[in-house]
């Protein structure tokens, strides 16, 4: 049986009204978008380029990496507003096939955006179509099959394609430098996080206490996800067992009901650092062997229990493999006997 995480920093795409409620949380422009700076500020100066030369030229391609829950989508759908250009969204594994993407490139219109999700997932004979329709705009197809076959090149429009990734080392190299901006989106700070849940206490109309608001900054993984999906639960909480209004009693009474600790970490982050260190100890451990006694998939380890745990210091990764550090100790210890 899967058992959903509150703090898993993947998208909410199984329950629709979840979904519905997170997409209505998403900024639409520059000045909305709480965070990321560094980023910001050079599409910012990108896009003001390509609308000052109003000479038909599109935005460079846009790929953007780091781990889930960060805003690449969000960010995604930004730079088409800000652009003033439709987008279209999709996934690498979406399209299985060539003639998906074909389908995709001859209906996109100039200046559209094509944003691919997880565009690493893409399959090797879609992304040779996709190198020429990204450097040239051309699509070359074959028409017919055997001895009649023959090669048909047609033109596109100029589109900006930007793709989301947690994995850029994934992406093949003549993917990878067809994209002319290339940026990674970092960890939140907590009182960028702090602005984010007060925006969508704003935005979802509950009245939230500062030291509350502070608190669920502190568990939320530096990750806008879940400190959203985390405001939710507390919000439902407070609506049941209160008035409505989160103050920090009833954000605390929440959050320990969810097991959700000080650093963030949920049941399954103190398990596997429990196991790693009662059964391997200062020794370190193979991310196979972790899967193994976890029970989930190294790309799991990989993606969703490792950058939070490596950011706070509480996992470091050798060159044999991964060691809790000290910190990591101390921080089971004092979770021991409480959340």
């Amino acid at each position: 049986m899967v058992i959903e995480r509150l703090v898993e920093p993947t998208a909410a795409r199984d329950d629709p009204e979840e979904e519905k409620i997170e997409i209505s949380l998403r900024p639409v422009t520059f000045d909305e978008y709480i965070g990321q700076e560094h980023l910001k500020n050079n599409l910012k100066l990108a896009i003001s380029a390509v609308k000052k030369r109003a000479d038909g030229s599109t935005l460079d391609h846009v790929l953007l990496y780091g781990p889930p829950g960060l805003g690449k989508t969000t960010m995604a759908g930004v730079i088409a507003h800000e652009l003033g250009a439709s987008l279209r969204v999709t996934s690498g594994p979406a399209i299985e096939r060539a003639g998906d993407l074909a389908s995709i490139l001859t209906n996109l219109k100039d200046g559209d955006v094509l944003f691919i999700d997880e565009i690493h997932r893409l399959r090797r004979a879609v992304e040779e179509i996709l190198y020429s329709a990204m450097e040239d705009y051309k699509l070359d197809i074959v028409i017919g099959k055997g001895p009649a076959a023959r090669s048909v090149r047609l033109d596109l429009p100029h589109f900006t394609v930007i793709g989301a990734t947690t994995r850029t080392g994934s992406l093949a190299g003549p993917l990878r430098d067809r994209f002319g901006i290339i940026h990674r989106l970092e960890y939140y700070k907590e009182p960028e996080i702090e602005q984010i849940i007060e925006r969508t206490a704003g935005i979802l109309k509950t009245e939230i206490k500062p030291e509350a608001t502070e608190l669920l900054a502190k568990r939320s993984r530096l990750t806008p996800r879940i400190a959203n999906r985390l405001f939710k639960r507390v919000r439902d909480f407070a609506d049941v067992n209160g008035d409505g209004i989160i103050d920090k009693v009833t954000a605390e009474k929440s959050l320990d009901l969810m097991e959700i600790d000080y650093l963030g970490l949920d049941p399954a982050d103190r398990n596997m650092l429990k196991l790693m260190y009662d059964n391997y100890g200062d020794r370190p451990v193979g991310l196979a062997t972790i899967a193994a006694l976890t029970g989930d998939e190294t790309t799991t380890i990989e993606d969703f229990y490792e950058p939070y745990l490596m950011q706070v210091g509480l996992l470091m990764r050798t060159p044999k493999g991964r060691v809790v550090t000290e910190k990591g100790k101390k921080h089971l210890q004092n979770t021991k006997n409480k959340v």
